[in-house]
């Protein structure tokens, strides 16, 4: 009869448990895929082992093994704060953005813009001229504008394409689009430090995947040295074939209702 009597409660225990040890899961889950193709993921990879053998050891009756790993997660919040610190800055700054800034062009001025960027690319494509172009959406890129000169003119090929031309003053940096105009040009963006990119790359690539990283634009550009056109978004690069490709890919991330996981693009 007692064990009836408190059978529900051991029923409520369990499951709040399990529940709970779900969530725990999930959320540790998500931090590894956020921060995966970091120095990070592979310290978080180290934790996991940690954690398990943690439990092992207290299950097992390993004393001096459970009570080596008890100080070592005691001050495991000065450590994850020291190894992540640039990962927790970028992650942090993106949790507070409160996405003020939300693309309101319609399909029409988005067509528009596309074109004229494309234009801007394929021509400096052609003459092997490199360009960095970022275009804001919901994540305001004020601390980039800040960075740069403002310019805050109507988005149009010829102007993108004189910034860039070689050896004016504005063409060093990049370029910052919000809605329809030019917000900035020589905006300086943060360089990736992904182990996983090849030391070959250059600088230019190095800042639009580090923006890409650090927040949800998009980023357009064109290498100096073999004119290739690649986009930048979520931390990852897709390279350009042709126009079709380009206008797929700007349109599918730009309008709302059609936008796709960035890895289906490529």
């Amino acid at each position: 009869m007692p064990y009836l009597t408190h059978r529900p409660e051991i029923v409520i225990y369990i499951a709040r448990a399990v529940i709970e040890m779900a969530i725990l899961w999930v959320a540790f889950y998500k931090i590894l895929l956020f921060f995966q193709g970091t120095r990070a993921f592979q310290v978080l990879r180290g934790i996991t082992y940690l954690i398990i053998a943690l439990l092992f050891s207290h299950l097992l009756g390993f004393e001096v093994l459970n009570w080596l790993l008890q100080n070592f997660f005691s001050i495991w919040i000065i450590v994850i704060v020291v190894i992540f610190q640039h990962e927790l800055r970028s992650g942090l700054a993106r949790l507070g953005q409160q996405h003020l800034f939300t693309i309101s062009l319609g399909e029409p001025e988005i067509k528009a813009l596309v074109d004229e960027i494309y234009d801007t690319v394929s021509r400096l494509s052609l003459r092997k001229h490199g360009c960095l172009i970022a275009i804001e959406r919901e994540m305001k890129l004020d601390l980039y504008v800040e960075s740069g000169i403002v310019i805050d003119g109507k988005v149009s090929s010829a102007l993108l394409q004189s910034i860039f031309m070689p050896g004016t003053p504005l063409h060093d940096g990049g370029v910052v689009i919000r809605g329809e105009r030019v917000a900035a040009s020589s905006c300086l963006f943060p360089l990736s430090d992904n182990p996983s990119v090849g030391k070959t790359v250059g600088t230019r690539h190095r800042a639009a995947l580090g923006l890409s990283e650090h927040t949800d634009a998009l980023i357009v550009l064109v290498s100096e040295e073999t004119g290739e056109i690649s986009v930048a978004f979520d931390g990852h690069f897709i390279s350009v074939h042709n126009e079709e490709h380009f206008m797929k890919i700007l349109n599918q991330i730009l309008v709302p209702v059609k936008r796709k996981a960035h890895d289906k693009l490529v």
